[in-house]
Protein backbone atom coordinates (compact mmCIF):
# COMPACT_ATOMS: atom_id res chain seq x y z
CA UNK A 1 0.00 0.00 0.00
CA UNK A 2 1.38 3.58 -0.80
CA UNK A 3 1.92 6.42 1.51
CA UNK A 4 -1.04 9.12 0.03
CA UNK A 5 0.34 11.60 2.89
CA UNK A 6 3.50 11.62 0.55
CA UNK A 7 2.07 11.61 -2.26
CA UNK A 8 0.69 14.52 -2.10
CA UNK A 9 3.58 16.05 -0.69
CA UNK A 10 5.55 17.90 -3.05
CA UNK A 11 9.07 18.54 -0.61
CA UNK A 12 8.75 14.63 0.83
CA UNK A 13 8.22 13.53 -3.15
CA UNK A 14 11.38 15.52 -4.20
CA UNK A 15 13.17 14.19 -1.12
CA UNK A 16 12.27 10.14 -1.89
CA UNK A 17 12.76 10.94 -5.42
CA UNK A 18 16.51 10.95 -5.16
CA UNK A 19 17.71 9.93 -8.99
CA UNK A 20 14.78 12.92 -10.57
CA UNK A 21 13.16 9.75 -11.83
CA UNK A 22 9.76 12.51 -12.15
CA UNK A 23 11.83 15.44 -13.74
CA UNK A 24 13.44 12.98 -16.25
CA UNK A 25 10.15 11.61 -17.32
CA UNK A 26 8.79 15.26 -17.47
CA UNK A 27 11.89 15.92 -19.74
CA UNK A 28 9.34 14.34 -22.67
CA UNK A 29 8.52 17.12 -24.66
CA UNK A 30 12.45 18.20 -24.70
CA UNK A 31 13.13 14.83 -25.87
CA UNK A 32 10.53 15.44 -28.64
CA UNK A 33 12.01 18.30 -29.72
CA UNK A 34 15.59 17.62 -29.48
CA UNK A 35 15.10 14.98 -31.74
CA UNK A 36 13.76 16.36 -34.54
CA UNK A 37 15.74 19.07 -34.22
CA UNK A 38 19.00 16.79 -34.57
CA UNK A 39 17.35 14.61 -37.40
CA UNK A 40 16.52 17.99 -39.31
CA UNK A 41 20.29 18.63 -39.10
CA UNK A 42 21.56 15.34 -40.33
CA UNK A 43 19.06 15.50 -43.61
CA UNK A 44 17.09 12.85 -42.26
CA UNK A 45 14.07 14.11 -43.98
CA UNK A 46 15.83 14.22 -47.64
CA UNK A 47 17.20 10.97 -47.56
CA UNK A 48 14.42 9.08 -46.19
CA UNK A 49 12.28 9.94 -48.95
CA UNK A 50 12.06 7.39 -51.60
CA UNK A 51 9.44 4.58 -50.35
CA UNK A 52 11.14 0.92 -49.26
CA UNK A 53 10.24 -2.00 -50.70
CA UNK A 54 10.02 -2.62 -47.03
CA UNK A 55 9.91 -1.39 -43.55
CA UNK A 56 11.95 -3.20 -40.63
CA UNK A 57 12.22 -2.17 -37.22
CA UNK A 58 14.39 -3.42 -34.91
CA UNK A 59 13.62 -4.31 -31.21
CA UNK A 60 15.83 -5.32 -28.30
CA UNK A 61 15.25 -5.00 -24.49
CA UNK A 62 14.03 -2.24 -23.41
CA UNK A 63 11.31 0.80 -24.37
CA UNK A 64 11.81 -0.16 -27.98
CA UNK A 65 9.88 -3.11 -28.54
CA UNK A 66 6.90 -0.95 -27.09
CA UNK A 67 7.95 2.19 -29.77
CA UNK A 68 7.44 -0.68 -32.47
CA UNK A 69 4.16 -1.61 -31.28
CA UNK A 70 2.72 2.03 -31.23
CA UNK A 71 4.23 2.60 -34.64
CA UNK A 72 2.98 -0.31 -35.91
CA UNK A 73 -0.67 0.42 -35.09
CA UNK A 74 -0.35 3.95 -35.45
CA UNK A 75 0.93 2.40 -39.33
CA UNK A 76 -1.86 0.13 -39.87
CA UNK A 77 -3.41 -2.99 -42.23
CA UNK A 78 -3.62 -0.27 -45.06
CA UNK A 79 0.44 1.02 -44.75
CA UNK A 80 1.32 0.27 -48.59
CA UNK A 81 4.88 -1.79 -47.57
CA UNK A 82 5.58 -4.67 -45.02
CA UNK A 83 6.11 -3.38 -42.01
CA UNK A 84 8.79 -6.42 -40.02
CA UNK A 85 9.16 -6.31 -36.48
CA UNK A 86 12.18 -8.34 -35.35
CA UNK A 87 15.07 -8.51 -32.65
CA UNK A 88 17.69 -8.80 -35.83
CA UNK A 89 17.97 -7.81 -39.01
CA UNK A 90 16.41 -10.62 -41.42
CA UNK A 91 18.80 -11.89 -44.16
CA UNK A 92 17.29 -11.08 -47.07
CA UNK A 93 17.35 -6.68 -45.54
CA UNK A 94 19.11 -4.65 -48.49
CA UNK A 95 19.20 -1.32 -50.37
CA UNK A 96 15.48 -0.94 -50.88
CA UNK A 97 14.81 -1.01 -47.40
CA UNK A 98 14.58 0.74 -44.52
CA UNK A 99 15.84 -0.24 -40.71
CA UNK A 100 14.71 1.97 -37.70
CA UNK A 101 16.15 0.68 -34.35
CA UNK A 102 16.66 2.24 -30.62
CA UNK A 103 18.05 0.91 -28.54
CA UNK A 104 19.58 2.70 -24.69
CA UNK A 105 22.62 -0.18 -23.92
CA UNK A 106 25.49 1.56 -25.59
CA UNK A 107 27.28 -2.59 -25.39
CA UNK A 108 24.41 -4.76 -27.68
CA UNK A 109 26.45 -6.44 -29.45
CA UNK A 110 23.50 -8.24 -31.50
CA UNK A 111 21.84 -4.14 -32.44
CA UNK A 112 25.47 -3.37 -32.97
CA UNK A 113 25.81 -6.26 -35.62
CA UNK A 114 22.43 -5.21 -37.39
CA UNK A 115 22.71 -1.90 -37.74
CA UNK A 116 26.56 -2.59 -39.32
CA UNK A 117 25.14 -5.35 -41.37
CA UNK A 118 22.15 -3.25 -42.74
CA UNK A 119 24.19 -0.70 -43.76
CA UNK A 120 26.77 -2.54 -45.66
CA UNK A 121 23.66 -3.85 -47.61
CA UNK A 122 22.53 -0.61 -48.55
CA UNK A 123 19.49 0.17 -46.10
CA UNK A 124 18.71 3.00 -45.32
CA UNK A 125 19.15 3.00 -41.55
CA UNK A 126 18.19 5.44 -38.57
CA UNK A 127 19.16 4.25 -35.18
CA UNK A 128 18.73 5.93 -32.07
CA UNK A 129 21.43 5.37 -29.29
CA UNK A 130 24.20 6.31 -27.20
CA UNK A 131 26.66 8.36 -28.79
CA UNK A 132 29.89 6.37 -27.56
CA UNK A 133 29.83 2.50 -27.83
CA UNK A 134 29.80 -0.68 -29.71
CA UNK A 135 26.51 0.12 -31.28
CA UNK A 136 27.28 3.49 -32.34
CA UNK A 137 30.88 2.71 -33.59
CA UNK A 138 28.07 0.54 -36.17
CA UNK A 139 26.62 3.46 -37.79
CA UNK A 140 29.34 5.32 -38.43
CA UNK A 141 29.52 6.16 -41.58
CA UNK A 142 26.99 4.16 -42.31
CA UNK A 143 23.71 5.01 -40.90
CA UNK A 144 21.98 7.69 -39.09
CA UNK A 145 22.91 7.97 -35.45
CA UNK A 146 20.64 10.11 -33.11
CA UNK A 147 21.55 10.49 -29.70
CA UNK A 148 19.96 11.72 -26.72
CA UNK A 149 20.42 15.31 -26.69
CA UNK A 150 18.65 15.99 -23.63
CA UNK A 151 20.37 13.65 -20.51
CA UNK A 152 17.45 10.87 -19.02
CA UNK A 153 17.94 7.69 -17.20
CA UNK A 154 18.05 4.66 -18.90
CA UNK A 155 14.37 3.60 -19.51
CA UNK A 156 12.96 7.03 -20.40
CA UNK A 157 13.53 6.72 -24.08
CA UNK A 158 10.40 6.05 -25.57
CA UNK A 159 9.58 9.73 -26.63
CA UNK A 160 13.32 10.30 -28.10
CA UNK A 161 12.87 6.75 -30.47
CA UNK A 162 9.35 7.82 -31.08
CA UNK A 163 10.12 10.96 -32.35
CA UNK A 164 12.78 9.86 -34.05
CA UNK A 165 11.12 6.93 -36.24
CA UNK A 166 8.06 9.71 -36.69
CA UNK A 167 10.35 11.99 -38.63
CA UNK A 168 11.78 9.15 -41.04
CA UNK A 169 8.30 7.62 -41.51
CA UNK A 170 6.70 10.95 -42.40
CA UNK A 171 9.28 11.82 -45.00
CA UNK A 172 8.42 8.17 -46.11
CA UNK A 173 5.42 9.25 -46.94
CA UNK A 174 3.85 6.16 -44.76
CA UNK A 175 2.91 8.51 -41.43
CA UNK A 176 2.23 11.99 -40.78
CA UNK A 177 2.78 13.01 -36.74
CA UNK A 178 3.35 16.36 -36.08
CA UNK A 179 6.38 15.85 -33.73
CA UNK A 180 6.01 19.59 -32.69
CA UNK A 181 2.56 19.08 -31.42
CA UNK A 182 3.16 15.43 -29.66
CA UNK A 183 6.10 18.14 -27.87
CA UNK A 184 3.72 20.57 -26.85
CA UNK A 185 1.07 18.13 -26.00
CA UNK A 186 3.78 16.43 -23.27
CA UNK A 187 4.74 19.40 -22.37
CA UNK A 188 1.25 19.82 -21.01
CA UNK A 189 0.97 16.61 -19.74
CA UNK A 190 4.09 17.22 -17.49
CA UNK A 191 2.61 20.40 -16.13
CA UNK A 192 -0.85 18.64 -15.42
CA UNK A 193 1.28 15.73 -13.84
CA UNK A 194 3.60 17.77 -11.50
CA UNK A 195 4.19 16.78 -8.36
CA UNK A 196 3.10 20.33 -6.51
CA UNK A 197 -0.57 19.47 -8.03
CA UNK A 198 -2.41 17.62 -5.62
CA UNK A 199 -4.09 14.09 -6.21
CA UNK A 200 -7.74 14.96 -7.08
CA UNK A 201 -6.01 17.29 -10.47
CA UNK A 202 -3.30 15.41 -11.00
CA UNK A 203 -3.88 12.58 -13.58
CA UNK A 204 -0.89 10.85 -13.12
CA UNK A 205 -1.26 10.68 -9.20
CA UNK A 206 -4.97 9.76 -9.60
CA UNK A 207 -4.03 6.74 -11.85
CA UNK A 208 -1.69 5.50 -9.24
CA UNK A 209 -4.44 5.48 -6.56
CA UNK A 210 -6.48 3.90 -8.70
CA UNK A 211 -3.74 0.97 -9.56
CA UNK A 212 -2.67 0.96 -5.71
CA UNK A 213 -3.22 -2.97 -4.05
CA UNK A 214 -4.91 -3.55 -7.49
CA UNK A 215 -3.68 -5.74 -10.74
CA UNK A 216 -4.45 -3.84 -13.08
CA UNK A 217 -5.63 -5.18 -16.27
CA UNK A 218 -4.89 -2.77 -18.83
CA UNK A 219 -7.43 -3.73 -21.98
CA UNK A 220 -7.29 -1.70 -24.79
CA UNK A 221 -10.37 -0.96 -26.78
CA UNK A 222 -8.56 -0.56 -30.14
CA UNK A 223 -5.17 -1.86 -31.37
CA UNK A 224 -3.40 1.39 -30.94
CA UNK A 225 -4.58 1.63 -27.00
CA UNK A 226 -3.37 -2.07 -26.61
CA UNK A 227 0.30 -0.93 -27.89
CA UNK A 228 0.20 1.90 -25.33
CA UNK A 229 -1.09 -0.36 -22.57
CA UNK A 230 1.98 -2.97 -23.60
CA UNK A 231 4.18 0.48 -22.52
CA UNK A 232 1.99 0.79 -19.46
CA UNK A 233 2.45 -2.43 -18.25
CA UNK A 234 6.24 -1.99 -18.80
CA UNK A 235 6.89 0.78 -16.47
CA UNK A 236 4.27 -0.51 -13.85
CA UNK A 237 6.51 -3.38 -14.02
CA UNK A 238 9.78 -1.25 -13.48
CA UNK A 239 9.20 1.65 -11.27
CA UNK A 240 6.25 0.18 -8.79
CA UNK A 241 6.83 -3.68 -9.01
CA UNK A 242 2.99 -4.26 -10.17
CA UNK A 243 2.14 -6.95 -12.56
CA UNK A 244 -0.41 -6.25 -14.94
CA UNK A 245 -2.78 -7.98 -17.87
CA UNK A 246 -2.16 -6.45 -20.81
CA UNK A 247 -4.64 -7.25 -23.76
CA UNK A 248 -6.90 -6.10 -26.45
CA UNK A 249 -10.58 -6.18 -25.25
CA UNK A 250 -11.82 -9.10 -27.78
CA UNK A 251 -8.60 -11.46 -26.48
CA UNK A 252 -9.35 -9.95 -22.99
CA UNK A 253 -13.07 -11.85 -23.30
CA UNK A 254 -11.73 -15.15 -24.01
CA UNK A 255 -10.28 -14.96 -20.38
CA UNK A 256 -13.21 -16.31 -18.88
CA UNK A 257 -12.09 -16.83 -15.35
CA UNK A 258 -9.86 -13.71 -15.28
CA UNK A 259 -12.93 -11.85 -17.00
CA UNK A 260 -15.81 -13.17 -14.45
CA UNK A 261 -13.51 -11.47 -11.84
CA UNK A 262 -13.13 -7.61 -13.84
CA UNK A 263 -16.89 -8.47 -14.17
CA UNK A 264 -17.43 -9.00 -10.46
CA UNK A 265 -14.76 -6.04 -9.65
CA UNK A 266 -16.38 -3.19 -11.79
CA UNK A 267 -20.10 -3.84 -10.14
CA UNK A 268 -19.60 -1.84 -7.21
CA UNK A 269 -19.51 -4.87 -5.02
CA UNK A 270 -16.06 -4.83 -3.74
CA UNK A 271 -16.26 -1.10 -3.20
CA UNK A 272 -15.91 -1.02 0.37
CA UNK A 273 -13.38 -3.48 0.13
CA UNK A 274 -10.74 -4.05 2.60
CA UNK A 275 -7.50 -5.03 0.22
CA UNK A 276 -5.67 -6.27 2.74
CA UNK A 277 -8.55 -8.88 3.90
CA UNK A 278 -7.58 -12.59 2.96
CA UNK A 279 -11.18 -12.94 1.47
CA UNK A 280 -10.49 -10.32 -1.00
CA UNK A 281 -7.14 -11.43 -2.31
CA UNK A 282 -6.33 -10.75 -6.02
CA UNK A 283 -8.94 -8.07 -6.66
CA UNK A 284 -8.40 -6.24 -10.06
CA UNK A 285 -8.46 -2.56 -11.90
CA UNK A 286 -10.11 -3.04 -15.10
CA UNK A 287 -8.29 -0.14 -16.97
CA UNK A 288 -10.02 0.37 -20.65
CA UNK A 289 -7.85 2.21 -22.94
CA UNK A 290 -8.54 4.02 -26.15
CA UNK A 291 -6.92 6.07 -28.46
CA UNK A 292 -8.78 5.80 -31.71
CA UNK A 293 -12.17 8.02 -32.45
CA UNK A 294 -15.17 7.20 -34.40
CA UNK A 295 -17.82 4.75 -34.74
CA UNK A 296 -15.48 1.67 -34.87
CA UNK A 297 -14.15 2.87 -31.54
CA UNK A 298 -17.10 3.98 -30.03
CA UNK A 299 -18.94 0.66 -30.56
CA UNK A 300 -15.71 -1.29 -28.75
CA UNK A 301 -16.28 0.88 -26.17
CA UNK A 302 -20.01 0.54 -25.44
CA UNK A 303 -19.38 -3.29 -25.74
CA UNK A 304 -17.13 -3.55 -23.00
CA UNK A 305 -19.07 -0.86 -20.43
CA UNK A 306 -21.80 -3.46 -20.94
CA UNK A 307 -20.38 -5.79 -19.32
CA UNK A 308 -17.75 -3.53 -17.25
CA UNK A 309 -19.95 -0.65 -16.36
CA UNK A 310 -17.43 0.74 -13.32
CA UNK A 311 -14.45 0.18 -15.22
CA UNK A 312 -11.86 3.18 -15.18
CA UNK A 313 -11.71 4.35 -19.57
CA UNK A 314 -8.69 6.28 -19.90
CA UNK A 315 -9.30 8.11 -23.00
CA UNK A 316 -6.89 11.14 -24.18
CA UNK A 317 -8.81 12.40 -26.67
CA UNK A 318 -11.16 13.43 -24.24
CA UNK A 319 -9.30 15.54 -22.78
CA UNK A 320 -6.70 16.99 -25.81
CA UNK A 321 -7.27 17.22 -30.03
CA UNK A 322 -4.34 16.40 -32.12
CA UNK A 323 -4.32 12.85 -33.52
CA UNK A 324 -3.83 9.30 -32.69
CA UNK A 325 -0.01 9.97 -32.20
CA UNK A 326 -0.38 12.85 -29.47
CA UNK A 327 -3.12 11.04 -27.90
CA UNK A 328 -0.78 7.94 -27.97
CA UNK A 329 2.30 9.57 -26.42
CA UNK A 330 0.58 11.72 -23.79
CA UNK A 331 -1.02 7.88 -22.37
CA UNK A 332 2.10 6.74 -22.64
CA UNK A 333 3.87 9.66 -20.06
CA UNK A 334 0.75 9.32 -17.90
CA UNK A 335 1.87 5.62 -17.00
CA UNK A 336 5.14 6.87 -16.61
CA UNK A 337 4.67 9.23 -14.38
CA UNK A 338 1.92 7.42 -12.84
CA UNK A 339 4.55 4.05 -12.27
CA UNK A 340 6.65 6.45 -10.80
CA UNK A 341 4.33 7.93 -8.24
CA UNK A 342 2.91 4.50 -7.19
CA UNK A 343 6.87 3.08 -6.85
CA UNK A 344 7.56 6.16 -4.49
CA UNK A 345 4.88 6.63 -2.51
CA UNK A 346 4.65 2.83 -2.07
CA UNK A 347 8.48 3.08 -0.76
CA UNK A 348 9.43 0.78 -3.72
CA UNK A 349 11.39 3.04 -5.74
CA UNK A 350 13.45 5.73 -4.69
CA UNK A 351 14.60 7.23 -0.76
CA UNK A 352 12.61 6.88 2.06
CA UNK A 353 9.38 6.39 0.80
CA UNK A 354 6.76 4.82 2.94
CA UNK A 355 9.08 5.00 5.89
CA UNK A 356 9.23 9.01 5.75
CA UNK A 357 7.80 10.54 8.72
CA UNK A 358 5.49 13.18 7.63
CA UNK A 359 6.51 16.64 8.71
Amino acid sequence: MLDDTLLDDQYRLGDADREGLLRAAARAGAQVRATAEAADELGVARVFQERPRALVLITRPGVGTAIAGVVTALLGPRCPVPVVVADDVPTWVGALDVVLAHTEDPGDVQMAESVDRAARRGARVLLTAEPEGPVAASAAQHAFLIPPRVPVPPGFGFARGFAAWAVALKALGLLNVDVQAVADELDREAERCHPMHESFVNPAKTLALRIDGRTPLLWGLDDLATAVAVHGAGVLGTYAGVVSDVAGYPQALTRSVLHRRAVRGTSGDDLFADPDDEEQAGLVRVLLLAVRQGPQADFARRVAMETLSGADVLEPAEEVSGGDAVCAALLALRFELAALYLGLAAGTLGGPGLYAPAV
